[in-house]
């Protein structure tokens, strides 16, 4: 048996996979590898402060991968139609779970937040393990759409509004927000009915609108948001840090581990303003390295997805590079103040061993796309010659 199949950055078949599989998969381990660094660098004075332990929250992390990685490792060597069989049950399973998480005893909250159900040691978030099982039952409906009947389009619109309000009462407003946009785009690219869309876009922006009016935290955030020196000790204090975590960086940096702002200034450094840190420890060009790391992911998701003739297929690529990338925007968006301030975490980057697993399986349903479009690719043979 050759051990080395089954450890993702040694496998050595990758070198006869598909050339958009194989650098997406080197991409992953790229940005992976340099989060965990990040890592390490932002979260170390934070663990000593709290637990006396500097890597307190690394080693949590790397037990997170270790489970990711098997969740890669599944995603790319499993057959995609394989997968969409089990999807259904998995997703009515953590629509159950998302819910579970309100009910007293069983839910832990944090920081407000009910969004976890502890599972002995592991504290399991559902919402973050539902995305990548979202992403496969939505395009395995979104795909189908034509030939189902209304009453099933009903029912599956129906579940899939369930779920964005089991997050949505978390409360986690960016998450379903998220969620949201992920299946709007998903249905967008099966050309589903614009007129059904816009509909469908109006309606989750008054949901917003009125969650936002009746929750005071979240229209303080909006608020600080678009003048956080209104209130620089409470609601502003974040975005603050944040900014001026960012300017101190300048050019270059001011060298790894040497950042300022993570030395009990910025909140939640090593979770929703990771980025804040790397940029004030990379400067600039870091930032920009990044930013272009994630337009080349990006980019070629869509030639993945443009390049299969499998609308499933296609709808699965969409779906994981808008949880990748277009989540990772969100993340820089809120770090330098074009955005409201929120809680969604950097892929690959932030702590979270639910958002690194979730993260992990997503770019292996994009890796596995990519080597079943390789593998359906028909090769004609040349005509005999009479």
């Amino acid at each position: 048996m050759n051990l080395r199949r089954y450890i993702p950055f040694l496998d050595p078949s990758v070198a006869h996979w598909a050339t958009e599989a194989r650098v997406l998969h080197w991409l992953t381990f790229t940005w992976l590898f340099i989060g965990l660094a990040v890592l390490y660098s932002v979260s170390f004075h934070t663990g000593l402060a709290e637990s006396g332990d500097g890597l307190y929250y690394f080693k949590r992390q790397f037990i997170g991968v270790l489970f990711g990685l098997v969740a890669f490792a599944i995603a790319v060597r499993v057959p995609l139609k394989r997968m969409l069989i089990y999807t259904p049950i998995l997703f009515f399973v953590f629509l159950i779970l998302i819910f579970a998480t309100r009910l007293p005893g069983l839910g832990t909250s944090v920081n407000g937040a009910t969004r976890w159900i502890q599972v002995g040691p592991f504290p399991l978030q559902p919402s973050e393990i539902m995305k990548p099982i979202l992403v496969l039952q939505g395009a395995q409906i979104f795909a189908r759409w034509t030939r189902l009947t209304l009453r099933e389009k009903s029912v599956w619109l129906g579940l899939f509004a369930l779920t964005l309000l089991g997050i949505l009462i978390q409360p986690n407003l960016s998450t379903t927000a998220l969620y949201g946009i992920t299946l709007w785009l998903m249905a967008l690219a099966a050309g589903l009915p614009l007129f059904q869309l816009s509909g469908t876009a109006l309606a989750g922006v008054l949901v917003a609108a009125v969650s936002i009016s009746l929750k005071e935290y979240q229209q303080r955030r909006i608020l600080s948001f678009l003048n956080p020196w209104n209130d620089p000790m409470q609601d502003g204090y974040q975005l603050i840090q944040s900014l001026l975590a960012i300017g101190s960086g300048g050019p270059l940096g001011t060298g790894f581990g040497q950042s300022q702002q993570k030395l009990s200034y910025l909140p939640f450094q090593h979770t929703d303003f990771i980025f804040s840190i790397f940029s004030e420890e990379f400067g600039l060009m870091g930032s920009l390295f990044l930013i272009a790391l994630l337009m080349v992911y990006s980019t070629l998701a869509l030639k993945v997805a443009l390049k299969t003739q499998h609308p499933m297929h296609r709808l699965i690529a969409i779906g994981a590079m808008v949880f990748m990338v277009g989540q990772s925007f969100f993340h820089i968006g809120v770090a330098i103040g074009v955005l409201p301030t929120t809680g969604l975490p950097l892929p690959l980057f932030s702590y979270g061993s639910n958002s690194m697993i979730a993260s992990l399986f997503i770019s292996g349903l994009l890796i596995r796309v990519a080597r079943e479009t390789q593998a359906s690719v028909v090769i004609p043979l040349p005509l005999r010659a009479r």
